[in-house]
Parts: structure tokens; sequence; C-alpha cells
């Protein structure tokens, strides 16, 4: 067994790399290397052989097994990438390409289910229960997305889209999604989705962390958080009815507001099958490490 996790977070603009040692938990070597996906695929795939022989020459071993956070998902009946919006990787069998490239046995997960088995393993989950048998973890930013670990394991599906939950329709005959539906969650409680809200209501564009300034006395802001917290209420007591989660993690611009997790008991207990909520719903530790942690936890 290596005595190490290796774990990439391939992104747009960087692709990152942190290799953790196995007995101790501990980061020893973290390293990153610009992308540049507009120079196509097969430049991808040598920017990621560059950065991992960096890598494997300050640690003086290189590795079995090598975990990928991806900007997408690998469609497990066809064996390709789908849904990137580094569109170079789409219809690729990445996983193929890089085992044979890197001479390693390779997983990969996207970057919602990395964030979660990050928190799971490493951060928010495992401070507030060790022992926690079912983690949600929620991306809510620019889009809405979610991972499921169930006994330390990323759940992905028949399909590969499990944890898909941004895009189940909350608001029948809402906003246009891009995946063809409307009134998707995404739309609803993403950042995007409160802003255009809040523009509807009041005439003026502000940022999300503008409009949670003008809470206080704006009566706009107010209607903005209270339709966040409300729609986030019922979709989460959905997942909580399904899942049973020990814990929830958010992270994500709109995750850092406050009054997501002030309002969450009342916003979800009226739609719960349970008289009370013992589900944590927790901010994250790790913030920009959760990816490449995350990555790492797929050959943990």
């Amino acid at each position: 067994m290596d005595q190490y996790y290796w774990g990439v977070d391939l992104g747009g603009t960087k692709i990152e790399c942190a290799i953790i040692e196995r007995s101790t938990d501990k980061c020893v070597v973290r390293e990153r290397i610009a992308t540049e996906s507009d120079q196509g695929y097969a430049h991808i795939l040598n920017q990621i052989k560059l950065l991992i022989d960096r890598c494997s020459e300050q640690l003086g071993q290189r590795p079995l097994a090598i975990g990928f956070g991806t900007p997408g998902t690998l469609d497990p009946r066809y064996g390709v990438m789908k849904n990137c919006n580094s569109t170079a990787l789409n219809g690729k069998p990445l996983d193929k390409d890089l085992s044979q490239l890197l001479d390693a046995q390779v997983v990969l997960a996207n970057d919602a289910n990395c964030f979660a088995l990050a928190e799971a393993h490493f951060g928010a989950a495992k401070r507030v229960k060790p022992n926690a048998e079912v983690v949600f973890g929620i991306i809510m930013g620019t889009g809405v997305g979610s991972g499921i670990v169930v006994n330390g394991k990323g759940l992905y599906g028949c399909h590969g889209i499990a944890g898909e939950w941004g895009h189940n329709v909350i608001e029948p005959n809402g906003a246009l999604c891009y995946c063809g539906q409307s009134g998707c969650l995404e739309t609803v409680i993403s950042g995007k989705g409160l802003e255009r809200f809040y523009f509807e209501q009041s005439g003026v564009e502000l940022s999300l962390p503008e409009i949670v300034a003008r809470t206080a006395d704006d009566e706009h802001a107010q209607a903005t958080m209270a339709r966040m917290s409300h729609y986030f209420g019922i979709a989460a007591a959905q997942i909580i009815n399904v899942l049973d989660p020990d814990v929830i993690v958010i992270g994500g611009g709109v995750g850092n507001i406050d009054a997501l997790y002030q309002h969450a008991q009342q916003a979800i207990l009226p739609h719960l099958f349970n008289g009370e909520l013992n589900t944590q719903i927790v901010k994250p530790d790790l913030g920009d490490s959760a990816g490449v942690f995350g990555a790492a936890a797929l050959v943990k």
C-alpha cells in the first residue's frame, strides 16, 4: 500500500496536486501549475504529467494511485467525460488516458463530490461528527451542486449524477435553467438566482454581498434572504427525508451567508418527516483546499 494519498484538482485555469501522508493525514507536498486548457486535450494531459513529475521528484517516489477532482463527470456507461465546463475534456476517456500516461491507478470525481469527501475526511463533518454515516456536501455559488458521502465513500450512481441537487425543479414555471428545465433549484438559490430576484423586485443590479449588506434596512434585500431560506428549507428537507444525513456542509458564496444557518431549523422543519431536526448544518473548514484534499480522499 502506498504510504501517501495523491490528489489532483483539475480546474479550468490551474491544476493543483497535494500529497497527504497516510499515517498522519498531513499534507507533505503541494504544487500547482497552469492548465492552459485553451491549448487542447493533449496539452492538458501533458501539464498534468509535468505536475506529477515535479511532485514525484520532491517526494522521492511515484504514486501507485491518484484521485482527480474534475470539472465534470465520467459517464459510467460510456467511459468518457461529460458536462465539463473545460470543454476539451468532454467525450474523452480521461481516466484511461491518465492511467496510461502516469502508470498509476486513476480515480475521478467531480468537484462537488470532492468537496463532500474533503469535508467528510479532513474537514467540518469530521470535526463535528467523526463517525458520521452520511455527509451531504453542497456548493452554493454561481450554481448549485452537491456530493454524497456514505461510510467514507462517494456515492455516484447509475448515471454518475448522484448529488445533482441543483437540477431538481423547486419552482414550476420558474426561470429557465441551462439544463433545459424551468425552475431548477439552481435558478432559485444560487448567487445568480438571488441577484436576479433582487433586481426583479427592486430594479437595481447588485452583487450578492451587496444585497446581504443591505438586509437590515432594505425590504427587497430582506425578501431575497427570506426567499433563499424558504426554498433552501424545502429542498434540504427533501434531501434529509431521503438520505437522512448526519451532517450537511455548505460551501460557496451563498454558504457564507449567516442567515442561511440562523433560519435553517425553522425553514426545514415544516417539510421534514420528523418532529425535530438533528442533522448538523455547518460551514466548511477547508475553503479552497477542499478540491485537492477531496481528490486525495478518492484513493483513501
